[in-house]
Formats: C-alpha cells, structure tokens, sequence
C-alpha cells in the first residue's frame, strides 16, 4: 500500500500543480483576450483533446498495464518489445490526427458556430484549430514512454515532465499573446492561434524530459532483462492483440471529458440563440469549457493522479491472484477520492462567486457565479468516473468501461438541448452532472458483481465525510456571513480576494482538524500524518 500512497501523492502533486499553473494562468490570459478570447481557446481544445485520444488509442495506459503484467511474471523482454512497437504504431497515428485536425478545421468551424453576430466567427475557429494541430504530431508517442515508467512504478518521469510541459507551455502562451497583441497590435484570434500552438512547444519540453530518463535508466532496465529467467516468447501479432484487448476501454475513458464538452460545442451555441441568450453565449460557454472548467478540474487532479498510480498496481494484485490486497487497493482509492475532493467541490461551490470574481473578476459574476456553482459537484462525479474506469480497467473489466460512459453520453445528448431550454445556460452543466453520474452509479455496479467487492467500509468512510464537509460548509457560510457585515464582494477584486482567502483557510483548517481529531485521515491514508500530529495533539 505505501507503493501506491507514495506513487499516488508524487503523481498527484505533480498533476496538481500543473493544473494550477494550468488555472493560474488563465488570469492573466483572461486580461488579454477576455471572454470571446476564452471561448475561442475551448473552441480549439474540445476536438484536440479528443483526436489525443482517438490517436493514443488508449496505448499508453494499455501498455503500463501490459508492463506492470508481465514484469510481475518476470518476463521483462516482452514488455520492451510492446514498448518499441508502441512507439512505432503512436508516431504514425499522431500525423494521421494532425491531418484529420489541420485540413478538416474549416469544415469543423462551421459546423460549430451558427450566428457570427455575437461572438467568434467560423474562420476565427479554424484558424485556432489548424494552429493546436500540430500537438498532434508528438504527444501520442511521447504519452507512450510515460506508460512504459509507470508499468515498473516509476512515476516521476511522468511528474516530473508534466510540469516541465505545463512550464514550457505557459511561458510560451502568455509570451507569445502578449506580443501579438501589446507589440504587434494583432487580433484576439491571432494571438489565442499562439496560445493553442503552445502545446506543441510544450510536448517539446516534456520529450526532453522523458529522454534524459530513458537515457538514465536504459542500463538498469536492460540489466533486469539480461537477467531473467523466464521468457514466453509470444509473437507479435497476440501481443498487439492482448493490447488493443486492454487499450481499447482507454480510448473512451480518455474521451469521457472531451465528449461532453464535444456536445456542448455542437449544440451550445445553437440552443442559446434559440432560446434569446445569443448575447451571453461566449461568457457562459467560456466559463464552462475554459476558464470555469480550469477551477473544477484542480479537485479532479486527486483523481488522475489516483488512477495511474492504481491501475498497475491493482493489475500486479489480481496477477498474482491476491483479492484480498486488490480489495484494500480499491477501499482506500475510494476512500481518499470522497476525503479530498467531495469537501473541495462543496467549498467552490459555496464560494462561486468569490473563486471567480478572485481569478477573473466581477465582470459577468452575475452569470459565471451561479455556473461555478452549479459546475463544481461535477468535479466529484469526475474523479469518482476516473478511477472506477482505472479499477475496472485493472481487475479486467475494461469493456465495462465503454457500456458506462456510452450510457452517460446517450443521456448527456438527450437531455442537453430540453435542459437548456428549461434552466438556460446551466442546463449544459445540469446534463453533464446526470451524465456523469449515471456513468459512475454503473462502474460501482460492475466492480461489485464482478468480484464480489463490499462497499460497507467505503459507506460508513462517505457518511463520516459528509459529516465532516457538513460542518466546514456552515463554517464556510457563518465566515462569509461576517465578513460580509464588513466587505461585499460588490466593492471589487481585492475585496472578492480577502473573503475568498479568510474563508478558504478558515474552512480547510476545520476540516483537516476534524479529519484529525476523528481519526479519519490516518484511517484512510493507511499512516499517520507526522505534520498534523506536531500542529495539532490529540487528546
């Protein structure tokens, strides 16, 4: 367990802080382009994120599996035959998705946008589209060596080049937008065209990164393979056939988010002119898909992080057939997901106007407030779908995976436009909630009748965290109700900032101490918690 608990803090630290450089530096980023800039920057990501998908075709996270599998029978020499396969096969669908993006971006464009009237025009979209296709062209193969780690549990190659990508990214975004527009005096269009080309420059970064590693370890990992003792020799073609059995679930488990936020690109737009909101378009759909959506994935992070250090993990358990270990391995994944990020959601939901008005001003808080506040239980739902599909994904019920989320995106495509017409704006959020939620209510199904998992310990963990949250979120409440007789949120941004950060600390120091004083926290991590005994003492 400390394998995974060690994994899943270095994983998750990493992520985590490469979301907040990620959510950072939108405010500044908001400054220079403002809403129609931000909802053009989500325009280009929504098919991107999908194409990184369908072009890794689950391969990475696949062959992490495949590695963890037969690394734990000792056969070694065949997870590095998969993994220069797999870089083969990545290099050659990336440039088929770079094409698919780059030369099918005037007719996507269209397809988005009904009305230039209010907000970006087809060309505008085409134009960010043809410029984040380049990523495409190496992310995939990169990706690859980043699962190949962390099928031998290695996951600082993975952290460590996450950050150096979000670094190298952010640096080149922010550069590049503030030069079109503040030097060259360029358009929004031209200069949000450099930010989305920034993940190119980005991946650049990372691929440095993970060389130097490879390039470190190559001799200890050649040296486990001069010594093994058990080969199985398995042909090419059931080794490419055992991976795509694993990589397939992948892809639509990648496709989880960005298929959402594909529906609301398609019918967003059309359902807001429809319905007389055509004015307010932008605002809304750039909080949902971009600026609000930064906020709500920083919880999520837990999650990723969760999931990657777990699923080689539980692989290794169920390989050697030890259920009882697997069992734990799930109990505690759960259990930190509802300990961290079910108090995270209810605060930012709590303090929606503050958390937004604080990163991207009060401009519009009468609209981006409320959809923050609707969005962020969606965070929970999230991370729960992220590591049920990674769980799945390790005790071999992967095809479970596809069942789940096409479950959720039927109910998503079904629901977004009558939603819309009923709550407006918030109805897209409203549909993405239902559809996630149905997607998670299904994972936890198959997980229990397929190994006969008992969720009495999660349960009675969940009920002493809501518990818990319950008394932040009035601590939350009573704080800004004081704060309130002294400063409004109305007086401006620093004023916003104040309430958010008293709040905030306010809120999270109950919780941690209760977490504490009950116990819960050491039960849940597995080990005591050395800076929490030192600040607080338990009697």
């Amino acid at each position: 367990m400390s394998n995974i608990i060690r994994g899943t803090m270095l994983l998750t630290a990493a992520t985590f802080f490469s979301k907040f450089l990620g959510m950072i530096y939108t405010i500044p980023f908001n400054e220079l382009v403002g809403s129609s800039g931000g909802a053009l920057y989500g325009y280009a990501y929504g098919p991107y994120n999908i194409l990184i998908s369908l072009s890794t075709i689950g391969v990475p996270l696949a062959v992490s599996k495949f590695v963890s599998k037969y690394n734990s029978l000792g056969d070694y020499e065949t997870g590095r035959r998969m993994f220069k396969a797999g870089i083969g096969l990545m290099a050659m669908t990336g440039i088929i998705a770079f094409l698919l993006l780059f030369f099918g971006a005037d007719l996507l464009a269209r397809v988005y946008v009904v009305d230039d009237e209010y907000g970006n025009s087809a060309s505008d979209i085409a134009l960010v589209l043809k410029m984040v296709s380049f990523a495409l062209l190496i992310i995939p193969s990169m990706s690859i060596i980043r699962g190949f780690f962390q099928g031998y549990e290695s996951m600082g190659p993975t952290a460590i080049s996450q950050i150096i990508e979000q670094i190298v990214r952010i640096i080149f975004l922010l550069t590049a937008a503030f030069f079109v527009l503040n030097v060259f005096n360029g358009t929004i269009r031209t200069a949000v065209g450099f930010a989305t080309f920034a993940a190119f420059v980005g991946a650049i970064g990372s691929y440095i990164v993970l060389g130097f590693y490879w390039k470190k370890r190559k001799p200890h990992l050649d040296k486990l393979i001069a010594q093994q003792t058990t080969t199985y020799d398995i042909p090419m073609q059931k080794l490419y056939k055992e991976l795509f059995r694993y990589a397939g679930p992948f892809v639509l488990v990648g496709l989880a988010t960005p298929l959402y936020q594909q529906v609301d690109l398609l019918t967003f737009n059309r359902a807001m002119v429809a319905i007389g909101q055509a004015e307010i378009s932008d605002i809304a759909f750039s909080n949902i898909n971009f600026y609000g959506h930064k906020l709500v994935i920083i919880p999520v992070t837990l999650a990723t992080g969760l999931s990657l250090t777990i699923l080689p993990a539980i692989t290794k358990s169920i390989t050697d057939n030890n259920k009882t270990l697997a069992f734990k391995q799930i109990n505690q994944a759960l259990q930190i997901v509802m300990l961290l990020v079910l108090p995270a959601v209810v605060g930012m939901s709590l303090l929606s106007n503050e958390v937004y008005g604080s990163f991207y001003g009060m401009e519009n808080i009468g609209i981006n407030g409320p959809l923050l506040a609707w969005y962020a239980p969606v965070g929970l739902f999230f991370a729960f779908f992220t590591v049920t599909s990674s769980i799945l994904q390790g005790i071999n019920e992967q095809r479970f995976a596809v069942i789940s989320l096409t479950a959720g995106l039927i109910v998503k495509i079904t629901l977004n436009i009558p939603l819309m017409y009923a709550f407006g704006a918030k109805g897209a959020v409203i549909g993405t909630m239902l559809a996630v939620f149905i997607a998670v209510i299904l994972n936890f199904w198959r997980i229990k009748t397929s190994i006969q998992f008992s969720y009495r310990e999660f349960k009675k963990r969940s009920a002493l965290v809501a518990i818990l949250t319950t008394i932040m979120a009035i601590t939350v409440w009573i704080t800004r109700w004081i704060l309130g007789l002294f400063l409004s949120n109305q007086d401006g941004r620093m004023e916003t900032v104040f309430i958010l950060v008293i709040t905030m600390v306010i809120g999270a120091v109950m919780y941690v101490w209760l977490c504490y004083e009950s116990t819960l926290l050491e039960r849940t991590i597995g080990s005591r918690v050395r800076v929490l005994e030192k600040l607080f003492r338990r009697r």
